[in-house]
């Protein structure tokens, strides 16, 4: 049959489901960067979990790599844009470990709460100290949870049954969701200040790297904990210091870090600090159905069954018309959820021209795969966008119509108080976004974009133009959009980089601006 190379420990009935089936299933553990270019030569699939990094050099000396597993939900470790682009189908097992590290993070609430570790240290070291290890009750208090995924919500279901109170931030669940959870969705600065404790349970992205940061934690209710079970670098650990000298936060229990492994760090001298290294994932049954899942992801690759959980399933079945617009349709979602600032509860996906003639449906999960990837707890797949959307609350509606106004072919999406749509011009099929909150434009998507919806007036132009030009900020396109009734009152700038804060403040201060909405 087929090598598959497993070159971290995994669950020994997921290597036996793979020797069953008659694969040849070669551990080689503690390999080096060059060892593992070496030893990948003539493997069919490759399996690690977080420690092994599987990068464009490992996936081109694997020419005959069909699969690469992740036993486990992140893909930090595995570049999966080189993997599709070597045809690579790379695979993970979301599921695995929800549970254990839901319930670690109400390990080191309880834990934090009743200061068992630091008592459990000084008893055993021959002090009885009662009085200075007093602890709270989680009864009554507000526990405020960042990120309502799986884990999060698996997190807020074990603390209300503590009689806890639930606030929730995360721009991705309606109303409606969180009130079926009996929780009552906050902006973030609201939920910091009204929280006795702090959970986090988000992706690692640009965008919450240093959330939890000096500014936020000076927002604090007084006495606040802070949890993070999610990932290092979610709590900027100066700033945490920061607030436990300062007497903002009471305490914290952290399972990540910034850096991985951490022995030393100024967090460990502070005795209200409680912290595991990284067990969120660490319990019996979760390596197991880890091992288990992951395998039978990887048996079904190698045998050209559906896979389904496979992070970048081939959209070959797509047909030759509908093919090329996947990539804008994921690119639309992405930008739409940006420009909300979340998702809506009812989100519309209209498709006018050629394409209504074609089977649509991949076209609306990329959408989807946009919408949710990049800011929820697992990676976003054709797979389980679905099931993201409907967890979270957002009704899909897909509507087709053969009727052409202005493009051959157009994707539009509409939500709540925005828009946008898209569609490929010219022989080379590039992409455009073509329509902006019912304004009309014409600008290739590019990786840092600005909204500016302004008084239709003189002048407008320049004061933006300025603004990004005193900060340094080049600008490589603008385009103005224009309303049904013809006025300019709406402008799109891609910028080579993203704009720093105090360019957005300047710009929404100033008089004639009606909001500079950035979309990165």
């Amino acid at each position: 049959m087929a090598r598959v190379l497993v070159t971290e420990k995994l669950a020994d009935a997921g290597l036996r489901r793979l020797a069953d089936q008659g694969h040849e299933v070669d551990v080689r553990l503690g390999l080096s960067p060059d060892e593992l270019v070496e030893a990948v030569a003539g493997a069919a699939a490759l399996i690690v979990r977080s420690a092994t990094t599987v990068t464009p050099e490992v996936l081109d000396a694997g020419q005959e790599l069909v699969v690469v597993g992740r036993a486990g939900i992140g893909l930090d470790n595995v570049d999966v844009v080189a993997a599709t682009r070597r045809g690579v189908m790379v695979v993970n097992a979301p599921q695995s470990n929800v549970l254990s590290a839901a319930e670690h993070t109400l390990a080191l609430l309880l834990a934090q709460a009743r200061n068992v570790p630091q008592a459990h240290t000084a008893l055993k070291a021959g002090k009885w100290e009662r009085s200075r290890w007093e602890g709270v009750e989680l009864h009554g208090k507000t526990l405020g949870v960042v990120g309502l995924g799986r884990i999060g919500s698996l997190v807020a279901q074990r603390a209300s049954a503590f009689g806890m109170r639930l606030l929730g931030h995360d721009p991705y669940v309606s109303t409606e969701r969180a009130r079926q959870m009996g929780m009552e969705l906050v902006p973030l600065d609201d939920l910091v200040a009204r929280s006795d404790f702090l959970t986090l349970h988000v992706a690692r992205t640009p965008e919450t790297i240093g959330l939890v940061g000096k500014e936020l934690l000076s927002k604090a209710k007084p006495g606040l904990r802070v949890l993070n079970t999610s990932r290092g670098g979610i709590v900027d650990e100066d700033a945490l210091r920061w607030a436990l000298d300062e007497g903002i936060v009471a305490g914290a229990a952290l399972d990540v870090f910034s850096a991985e492994p951490l022995t030393a760090s100024p967090l460990f001298e502070v005795d209200s600090v409680v912290v595991t290294p990284h067990l969120g994932a660490s319990t019996a049954e979760a390596q197991d159905k880890a091992g288990m899942t992951i395998a039978e992801q990887v048996a079904l690759a190698l045998a050209g069954d559906f896979v389904p959980f496979a992070v970048n399933v081939s959209a070959s079945e797509a047909s030759e018309t509908v093919r090329p617009f996947l990539p804008l349709a994921e690119r639309l979602g992405s930008l739409f959820a940006r420009l909300s600032e979340g998702v809506p509860s009812v989100l519309e996906v209209t498709y006018e021209g050629q394409l209504a003639d074609y089977d649509v449906r991949i076209l609306t999960l990329s959408v989807l795969k946009g919408l949710f990837s990049g800011v929820v707890d697992e990676p976003v797949s054709y797979v389980n966008a679905p099931q993201l959307a409907e967890e979270r609350g957002v009704e899909v509606r897909e509507t087709t119509t053969s009727a052409v106004h202005d493009y051959v072919n157009l994707i539009a999406l509409r939500g709540d108080s925005h828009s946008i749509g898209g569609t490929l011009a010219g022989l080379r099929g590039e992409p455009r976004i073509v329509m902006l909150d019912d304004h009309t434009v014409e600008v290739p998507p590019a990786q840092h974009m600005l909204v500016v919806r302004n008084d239709d007036r003189p002048g407008m132009i320049g004061l933006v133009t300025t603004a990004l030009g005193d900060a340094g900020v080049n600008i490589s396109d603008i385009h103005v959009g224009r309303s049904p009734q013809g006025d300019a009152a709406l402008m799109i700038l891609a910028t080579d980089q993203a704009l720093p804060d105090e360019v957005l403040t300047r710009l929404r201060t100033a008089p004639g601006i009606v909001s500079a909405h950035p979309l990165s």
